[in-house]
């Protein structure tokens, strides 16, 4: 079905194509019969993989940032994924960066992206994911179809722009009340490039404060909903190596879960393409080698100590 698809999205500008690609899985999978279809043509095979608690049906997963509010799971849970992130939402609506803010470096099978988490926020996300005692029968029907199909379902969690870092931490709380209920595992995003000053989160100093903050709302969030709560952090691969150790220790002492390596990367190092020039961050085939290297110093440094 890619195959037939790819050139008519090749035809329109990048986010144009991936709005119009998460629509129609939108629409797919809200009809019974399309639904059904997808489940064949993209059947994928047992294999199960425990962690965090979890069996994941397989260990193919999609990643955040391809559904920011959560519109599509129902779809998305059709193709086969063991798991899908949504996000990253943030507490309050906002609208990113100005376009154009996507770019494809096909030369370099690769996309840069700065989008900046353009979302409803939390609370519509909220409503996307529980099935609302005023809800119509087609979302509660909806709801029960994703949870039923076995995916794990994880949010990624970010600050608004707007929020100082000296704040940040009652954003990530803030989310965390909202939707810890309705997650099975929640990642704290401090990562992205494209948000002014995010990185500076994964500073010792910063990142202890904030994650020591996390784990004790954790806590509370556990209690409350009877729930084993998993929490990961979202890395850069264009940490240093004693940043990436410093970082590494502070999950570790914080109690976090697990590492996800890595966000998008600032380097342009080996492009080819014309859109190599544009701001943000870099993913695809030029980011696999960097990622390789932080995943093997972080298996090192942490000493199998927690899941990657």
């Amino acid at each position: 079905m890619y195959k037939i698809l790819r050139p008519l999205l090749f035809t329109l500008e990048p986010e144009s194509a991936h709005q119009l690609s998460l629509r129609l899985l939108q629409l797919t999978g809200n009809f019974t019969l399309s639904n059904l279809l997808l489940r064949q043509i993209y059947k994928a095979p047992s294999n199960p993989v425990d962690a965090f608690g979890f069996t994941f049906k397989n260990p193919i997963g999609l990643a955040a940032g391809y559904d920011k509010n959560g519109i599509a799971m129902t779809g998305l849970s059709a193709l086969g994924f063991g798991h899908v992130e949504i996000g990253t939402v943030t507490p309050l609506p906002q609208d990113g960066n100005p376009k154009p803010r996507v770019f494809r470096l096909t030369e370099d099978e690769a996309i840069i992206n700065r989008m900046g988490f353009p979302g409803f926020g939390a609370n519509y996300v909220n409503k996307r994911l529980k099935p609302l005692e005023k809800a119509s029968p087609i979302q509660k029907m909806l709801v029960a179809r994703w949870r039923s199909s076995g995916m794990i379902l994880g949010v990624n969690l970010g600050k608004n722009k707007s929020t100082p870092n000296e704040e940040a931490v009652l954003d990530y709380l803030s989310l965390m009340q909202l939707l810890s209920d309705y997650a099975d595992y929640l990642t704290i995003n401090v990562s992205s490039p494209n948000t002014i000053g995010l990185r500076n989160l994964q500073g010792r100093d910063a990142l202890a404060s904030l994650l020591f903050q996390i784990d004790a709302q954790r806590k509370l969030e556990e209690k409350q909903y009877e729930k084993k709560l998993p929490l990961l952090v979202k890395l850069a691969p264009d940490l240093s190596e004693s940043e990436l150790n410093d970082a590494i220790d502070v999950i570790l002492d914080s109690k976090m879960d697990g590492i996800i390596v890595t966000n998008t990367t600032l380097s342009r190092q080996g492009l080819k393409s014309k859109h190599k020039i544009e701001s943000g961050g870099l993913s695809g085939t030029p980011l696999k080698r960097q990622s390789e290297a932080v995943l093997l110093q972080t298996v090192n440094v942490s000493n199998g100590k927690f899941q990657l």
